[in-house]
């Protein structure tokens, strides 16, 4: 990896953070796919720290949470108690906070979609911002004690409940069924039940999977390790804030949410 010039580092990463394989990278620049992972590992790392000292006191209004699942190594089903570690292997969930109005994602958190990772990752978040929020998530349990444990009452919490259709809209097993009303409701606080909504955070799974092949639902590519999986999702997220223009805003969210004042590139990544 330290033979590898700035340049095709810069290319390999720029290939990751579009959705390319680590194969397809490998065969574009030929770069050994060892040499590939090493250094996606390496800036990974740098990328969590980023994100670690960056983020901080942080004004947002408004936060969206939400959580995107994934494997790692084997699917749940084929984890063997006693045998796999649970905490390495099988279903990972990625906890994402996103503000709507910058589009910044001020933290996330990969863990098991429990009560545990959900209180970790709204205490990481309550440390992050500066004022009084308003949280909006979905209909999971484990949200509302975890915002409670992290924010205490000094948050507008609510959550917005989607009913769906009882059998799937179209044909075949992978369409999604037809979400036939919402229900929106006040945990904590004072929300605006007009802002209460989790639309940007959901559309920001769809980037997810978009920008990391790992995370692509029907295909073979997945993450072998647990450790792997952290760094593709803290370079998709350094990347994400700093380095990529938003379409919407035509900056990055970074700038948009004052934590920066100038776009970044990948070199910037790999330099920090």
């Amino acid at each position: 990896m330290n033979r590898l010039s700035t340049e095709r580092q810069a290319q390999i990463i720029g290939g990751l953070v579009e959705g390319n394989s680590i194969r397809s990278i490998e065969r574009m620049t030929g770069t050994h796919r060892d040499t590939i992972m090493r250094l996606t590992l390496n800036v990974g790392e740098k990328c969590s720290r980023i994100m670690d000292e960056q983020m901080r006191n942080l004004n947002c209004d408004r936060i969206q949470v939400d959580e995107i699942w994934t494997y790692v190594q084997k699917k749940q089903r084929r984890v063997i108690p006693g045998l796999d570690d649970p905490g390495r292997v099988g279903d990972q969930w990625t906890f994402v906070a996103l503000d709507p109005d910058t589009k910044l994602v001020p933290t996330y958190l990969i863990g098991k979609r429990d009560l545990e990772t959900a209180t970790a990752f709204m205490v990481d978040l309550s440390e992050r911002l500066a004022n009084r929020v308003q949280i909006s998530s979905d209909a999971l349990r484990a949200y509302i004690e975890a915002t409670e444990r992290a924010f205490g009452a000094d948050v507008d919490y609510g959550q917005i409940v989607k009913v769906y259709e009882a059998e799937p809209a179209g044909a075949g097993r992978y369409s999604p069924p037809e979400v036939i009303k919402t229900e929106k409701s006040t945990i904590i606080g004072r929300p605006d039940k007009g802002h209460i909504s989790t639309s940007l955070v959901e559309r920001q799974n769809l980037t997810m999977r978009m920008s990391m092949r790992r995370f692509t639902r029907l295909t073979n590519a997945f993450s072998k390790k647990i450790e792997n999986l952290r760094a593709a999702v803290a370079l998709h997220f350094a990347y994400y804030n700093f380095v990529r223009v938003h379409r919407a805003l035509r900056i990055t969210p970074a700038m948009a949410a004052g934590v920066t004042n100038q776009i970044w590139c990948v070199e910037d990544l790999l330099a920090n």
